[in-house]
């Protein structure tokens, strides 16, 4: 058997129930058989330093499945002595049990035209990112019968989503479930908190090419970039969920339920997009103005969105959607970030850079705009920015609260994520990482090229 790196430990342990939370028994190793279909998991309690083994196996289907699990061995070498034999090494795969259906591959088109957004996985440039997807798409618990076929042509991006909510969700340590056609995910944590999460996404009035097309740009107006034409496809969006009334099923009744929405409404629009949102739900924005010489920051409001179909603004500004707990947003559900994910932790291909540009949030105090980066992520500076030395799967995930929630979602719930909430008034935002991006975008280049420059993606 071979020791497993840290990076590739925590993709597989995505298909754990509970990802990355191990209670009172963490990991301190693990180890894959050569022939890949197996991995060891040593545990070690953190009371009384007794020894366990996790012990996980593909199936026929290579979705991976717990075939022994045991936290009674006094010493390490006592574990250690039982885990290679129960690894199994070149033995055929698990069966899939009876009762449950055989996951379909994603690599088999099965006769489909793939779209051409998926198409481009098969680029070595996105190796990293089909890989990664591939095991996502593994360690969903129930995924619809369609998942793999819409996945592979014009449901990409919804699909997408899906994936990468999983794998935030058990990077935090919660025990993800899909019991139920609908909402998508049901999630609880260690202390009992418990929430349903619907996923969507917001789709273009007409659709687009999503590979190579332009980059949209940010409306200049302030008004319009808040309460304009993308808040208003954000409403249209979140009123098709909220009039399914989730919240009336038996098994939603009582808890927590939220919306997860990523933005693929225009060509790279989830760019500048998060502030329509914000426009949208909190009824309101803000603008750089000059006051005795000096730039400060001036709230806008509104009560209705700019354009001929008025929607209301300020979503959660009153009681009127007091099931709907909280919004959950990224502006980074992309290939992108599956790639960014695989090459931070294990390197890029060979011949190839992979580069991030963008702006942090600025925490210095007084600070009207984010910071320009310009950052190889390959390179020890990236890699130091999160504490995995990796990129973490929550690090864009932000949670807008409702203030009049009838059910509220704990912080504790989503313990990574951004938190913006309501305290006396004012809108107050919590963040777990000490970085924060608010808008990024990844170029990929030979590495005989130049290294791209942030002026250069700016033009």
């Amino acid at each position: 058997m071979k020791p497993l790196s840290q990076w590739e430990f925590d993709i597989y342990a995505l298909s754990l129930p509970r990802g990355h939370s191990f209670g009172e028994q963490p990991p301190v190793g693990a180890w894959q058989s050569f022939d890949g279909l197996s991995c060891g998991i040593l545990t070690q309690n953190i009371n009384d330093r007794s020894f366990g083994l996790i012990v996980i196996r593909r199936r026929t289907d290579h979705v991976w499945t717990v075939i022994a699990e045991r936290n009674d061995f006094v010493a390490r070498e006592e574990a250690l002595s039982l885990l290679q034999p129960l690894l199994k090494e070149g033995e055929q795969p698990e069966s899939v049990p009876p009762g449950v259906t055989q996951r379909a591959a994603l690599y088999d088109l099965q006769g489909r035209q793939p779209s051409e957004v998926f198409a481009t996985l098969t680029s070595l440039s996105h190796h990293p990112a089909a890989w990664t997807l591939n095991q996502l798409y593994l360690a969903l618990p129930k995924p619809d019968q369609n998942w793999a076929s819409d996945c592979q042509t014009n449901n990409f991006h919804t699909r997408l989503w899906e994936a990468q909510l999983l794998a935030a969700f058990r990077e935090q340590g919660l025990r993800v479930t899909q019991p139920h056609e609908s909402p998508d995910f049901r999630i609880e944590n260690r202390l009992g908190g418990v929430a349903w999460v619907e996923a969507v996404t917001a789709n273009p009035p007409v659709a687009y090419n999503h590979v190579n097309t332009p980059r949209s740009a940010a409306p200049a107006d302030r008004e319009e970039i808040f309460f304009g034409s993308a808040a208003e496809r954000f409403a249209k969006t979140l009123g098709n969920k909220l009039g399914r009334h989730y919240e009336q099923l038996p098994h939603v009744t009582g808890h927590p339920f939220m919306i997860a929405i990523a933005d693929f409404q225009a060509p790279a629009s989830m760019l500048w997009s998060r502030e329509a949102l914000i426009g949208y739900l909190y009824g309101e924005g803000w603008r750089e103005v000059e006051i005795n010489g000096r730039n400060q920051v001036e709230r806008i409001a509104a009560a209705q969105l700019i354009g001929d179909s008025s929607f209301p603004a300020g979503l959660f500004t009153d009681g009127r959607q007091a099931e709907l707990s909280a919004v959950i947003f990224t502006n980074a559900c992309s290939i992108g970030k599956l790639n960014r994910v695989a090459v931070s932790g294990q390197g890029a291909p060979k011949g190839l850079r992979y580069t991030r540009m963008g702006n942090f949030f600025d925490r210095t105090p007084g600070a009207l705009r984010g910071a320009p980066f310009c950052l190889d992520i390959t390179s020890e500076e990236y890699r130091e920015l999160w504490p995995q030395r990796y990129e973490p799967w929550s690090a864009e995930l932000e949670v807008f609260h409702n203030p009049f929630a009838r059910y509220p979602v704990s912080f504790e719930l989503l313990p990574e994520a951004t938190h913006w909430f309501d305290q006396g008034g004012e809108k107050v935002c919590r963040s777990f990482y000490e970085t924060s991006i608010l808008w990024s975008q990844t170029l990929i280049t030979n590495t005989e090229d130049p290294p791209p420059r942030l002026e250069d993606f700016l033009k």
